[in-house]
């Protein structure tokens, strides 16, 4: 019976002793450094705004984002938001917008004025919906001249129209903003006069009036003073002629008398 024991014992005591081991093991393993393997780059600093991407995704402005390529304005606005410093909002014709627009009246502007009318499109500053309430008429653009390119805004409520005496319409929505940038959905093509209805220039002032002369008294030798004369003349010969008749009545009646 002994002899059959010592197997059965033998048994749990080899579990144990492996157990034993491993834990003995697992405790003398070095840990890991936590520099091994090579550390992941820190994510770099995004870049500028790109305005076209974000056009890209609203899915809406095609015909705007090719305008914005081939006059190279979208390389311009790419520049303008690499300064941190710079602010800007961007009314944002839709591709029914476009459609608007006279046949060919697009296709007949000439590249600066297709630069020009991208131009008065850009406000720059940023603003918010509520901030279009503070602006003053006419709203200065980056078109410039605020003769040849007027842009007048009015509010009421969070309505925001828009008018620039040729077109009139509104923000539809908001595409993009943040604290630099901020891109507003038009529903028509904001036309400026200076393009689509070019105004005359306003006259110049008027020269100040010259002080007004004194008369000059009419000469002796003038035709107003000879009959001036003349007439004098004849008075003068009627008087002498009624005295002499005078007299001679007087005569008369003494001479009749005696």
């Amino acid at each position: 019976m002994k002899q059959q024991l010592q197997p059965l014992l033998s048994l749990p005591l080899l579990l144990i002793l492996l157990s034993h081991c491993t834990g003995i093991s697992a405790q003398g393993a070095p840990a890991a450094s936590p520099d091994a393997g090579p550390v992941a780059d820190a994510p770099a600093p995004p870049g500028p705004t790109n305005v076209t991407k974000i056009l890209e995704k609203s899915g809406n402005f095609n015909l705007l984002i090719r305008l914005l390529k081939t006059t190279q304005v979208d390389t311009q606005l790419y520049s303008q938001l690499n300064d941190s410093y710079s602010k800007l909002t961007i009314l944002a014709p839709t591709d029914a917008a476009f459609s608007k627009l006279k046949s060919g009246s697009l296709n007949s502007l000439s590249e600066s004025q297709k630069d020009q009318l991208l131009q008065f499109h850009l406000i720059p500053d940023f603003l918010t919906i509520s901030n279009f309430q503070t602006l003053s008429n006419p709203v200065r653009t980056q078109a410039g001249d605020q003769f040849e390119y007027p842009l007048n805004i009015t509010t009421s409520g969070n309505s925001v129209n828009i008018t620039t005496g040729l077109v009139n319409t509104s923000i539809s929505g908001t595409v993009y903003t943040d604290n630099q940038l901020a891109v507003y959905q038009v529903d028509s093509v904001l036309q400026p006069y200076g393009i689509f209805a070019p105004k005359p220039l306003p006259p110049a002032p008027a020269p100040a009036p010259e002080k007004a002369k004194h008369k000059k008294k009419a000469s002796d030798d003038s035709p107003v003073a000879a009959v001036k004369s003349a007439a004098g003349s004849v008075v003068c010969d009627l008087s002498r002629n009624g005295l002499v008749s005078i007299g001679v009545a007087v005569v008369f009646a003494a001479a009749m008398f005696l």
